[in-house]
């Protein structure tokens, strides 16, 4: 490759300061929304009018807002600047967090989830980041920005046990709205103003392509994977805190002492079936061989949880199947998406995504007050097995030359 044009793909300093900035947004506004899963289920009893069901709609509900509401906060971004449209979600996010904090009830923690969701800034931040960064080194803006959201999702799950030994659910929703606010300080400092402010076809949608787009079947059954596996992640940590303090007797400050080495282990399980899917053209068989993972680790999960060494196996499974859908999914979207529709493309995902951890907190929530832990973990096993059923007949992606994720969504997209 001559020099030129190895220098014309390289990011410069300016764009790594885009896509780092971003991506620290991203991850502040993610560690405040999931540092509740692990440990909410535990608290919210405490709370007037609890039942399982309203327990599960709390943990979910910002992902009903943000179904509806990241398309058009991207739409407003278009009129009256990224900046201000970021800014004004972070707000929105930070009045969630204390309505949640000071609530007694379940039905005000609900409306402060809820309105967390509200602020749903994504599509706004992945036009700003389009709008500092050349179609050439996008895709690699992209990743460091996907690379930061997926490690605070991981130090989401270790922090929330922890921290809620130190200050409680009050205290972490309390920290939640700190942390939207020292985001608008990195809007307002660090995120450098871009040049120039347009629409992008390949990070934003386009209103009159949804039809076109909802009638492509490859792109359903992949919205249908992430809103699958939404559900299934919400759906499991409605169960799962109470698992390990009730059945395995583990005090709720130690659950990260299960997560940790669980998490760091399905990571480095991914990457050798990426690179299989990737460049031996195995995505299709990697893709339905990481379903059915999903579907044995929830069922193991629904059948064997009386001793640690189960659930630490099923864990595995289910995290390093999750983890793998993560990367894998956002890459077959950019695949197989009309090049001229790939903004649209991702914006139907993304709420079938957010949707998805709505339903899957219901679901879940519901599914515990009949059954228990185990009913939730076989309704997830059986969510995962519809989705095993509607992915058999997918399109194999085309094989590409090298190794490569385009990582335009990650685990929770904020």
């Amino acid at each position: 490759m001559p020099n030129e044009t190895k220098q014309q793909f390289k990011i410069s300093s300016f764009e790594r300061r885009a896509a780092a900035s971003l991506g620290g947004i991203f991850a502040l506004r993610m560690l405040g929304l999931f540092m509740i899963l692990p440990v909410f289920s535990l608290y919210a009893h405490q709370l007037t009018g609890f039942t399982p069901m309203l327990m599960g709609i709390a943990i979910g509900a910002y992902g009903l807002t943000q179904a509806f509401l990241q398309i058009p906060f991207g739409l407003l971004s278009d009129r009256i600047g990224r900046k201000k449209v970021i800014i004004i979600g972070l707000l929105i996010f930070a009045a969630g967090g204390a309505l949640a904090a000071v609530s007694h009830s379940i039905y005000g923690v609900i409306a402060g989830r809820a309105l967390q969701g509200a602020g749903a800034i994504a599509a706004a931040i992945m036009a700003l980041l389009a709008d500092l960064t050349r179609v050439e080194t996008r895709t690699k803006a992209m990743a460091i920005l996907g690379g930061s959201i997926g490690m605070s999702f991981t130090l989401a799950l270790l922090l929330g046990p922890i921290l809620n030994g130190i200050i409680g659910v009050p205290g972490i929703f309390w920290l939640t709205s700190v942390l939207a606010l020292i985001g608008i300080l990195v809007v307002l400092y660090i995120v450098p103003q871009p040049v120039d402010s347009h629409f992008h076809t390949d990070t934003e949608p386009v209103l009159a392509q949804f039809g076109t787009i909802l009638k492509n079947t490859q792109l359903l059954r992949l919205d249908f994977g992430i809103f699958s596996l939404h559900l299934l992640i919400t759906a499991t940590f409605v169960a799962l805190p109470l698992l390990l303090r009730d059945t395995l007797q583990m005090p709720a400050e130690h659950h990260w002492w299960i997560y940790l080495p669980v998490l760091l282990l399905a990571v480095l399980a991914m990457f050798p079936f990426i690179i299989i899917a990737e460049r031996y053209g195995k995505a299709k068989a990697v893709f339905l061989g990481a379903i059915c993972i999903l579907v044995l680790a929830e069922l193991g999960l629904s059948l064997f949880h009386q001793q640690i060494y189960q659930v630490v196996v099923m864990l595995f499974l289910f995290f390093a199947g999750f983890n793998l859908m993560e990367a894998t999914l956002p890459s077959l979207i950019s695949k197989l998406a009309p090049p001229n529709s790939k903004g649209t493309a991702m914006g139907v995902y993304s709420s079938s995504q957010f949707l998805g951890a709505f339903v899957g907190g219901a679901t879940g929530g519901w599914l515990l007050g009949l059954y228990g832990p185990g009913g939730v973990f076989a309704g997830a096993a059986i969510a995962a097995f519809a989705w095993l059923l509607v992915a058999l007949n997918m399109q194999a992606p085309q094989v590409k030359n090298k190794t490569a994720i385009d990582v335009t969504t990650t685990t929770a997209h904020p």
